[in-house]
């Protein structure tokens, strides 16, 4: 495990996107709990490009332009989905806390499972940056990727919960003031709507 494999794998998961938006809206919206499932889930959403890098279904995605697109474009319809609940105060991040709590939280975590499955980008990511630090014919190779893969996903739980859990901190003076959880409402629905399109314009 090198010192430029961890500061890279820490920068990428650092940089605000799709999940980590999620995570921080969860934690506004639901708590502090909620902001810990739904960082989780979007670690669980990254096993799936993991196993599509190990089993080389990441090249095909990376070769193939329909079947990328197809990935893509599934995430952008997620996207304006999320939007469009969001903008009408509805499903598992409303600000007005209907439903459930243990349906909220199923929701969380199906939700932020669905949003990192659906990146192509990580399938990508998982394709060209970890070979960059694993020689392919390495007699330990699977090893080291497994575990590379799992110290990433280790670096993805603990800054999400982070950022989450701090989203959660301030979540009571959120909640007292109705022209700011309007705003918030409105600000998480226009992420999405923004993520969506830089998922679009996304190119192999």
């Amino acid at each position: 495990m090198t010192l430029d494999f961890l500061l890279i794998a820490l920068i990428v998961v650092a940089t605000p996107g799709t999940g980590m938006i999620y995570t921080v809206a969860a934690g506004l919206t639901r708590g502090a709990r909620a902001s810990v499932v739904a960082a989780f889930g979007c670690t669980l959403g990254i096993v799936p490009h993991m196993i599509a890098a190990i089993t080389g279904l990441a090249a095909l995605l990376h070769t193939s332009a329909l079947l990328f697109d197809a990935v893509k474009y599934a995430g952008v319809a997620y996207l304006l989905w999320m939007a469009w609940m969001t903008w009408h105060d509805r499903g598992s991040l409303s600000l007005t806390g209907k439903g459930p709590q243990r349906q909220s939280f199923l929701q969380v975590t199906v939700e932020a499972i669905v949003i990192n499955l659906l990146n192509p980008k990580l399938s990508i990511f998982f394709f060209a940056f970890l070979p960059q630090f694993i020689a392919t014919d390495a007699p330990d190779a699977l090893p080291r990727m497994l575990e590379m893969s799992g110290v990433f996903m280790a670096m993805t739980f603990a800054v999400f919960a982070v950022y989450g859990l701090f989203a959660a901190a301030v979540r009571d003076h959120v909640l007292s003031r109705p022209q700011v959880m309007l705003w918030l409402r409105r600000t998480f629905a226009a992420a999405f709507v923004a993520l969506g399109a830089k998922l679009a314009l996304t190119e192999r």
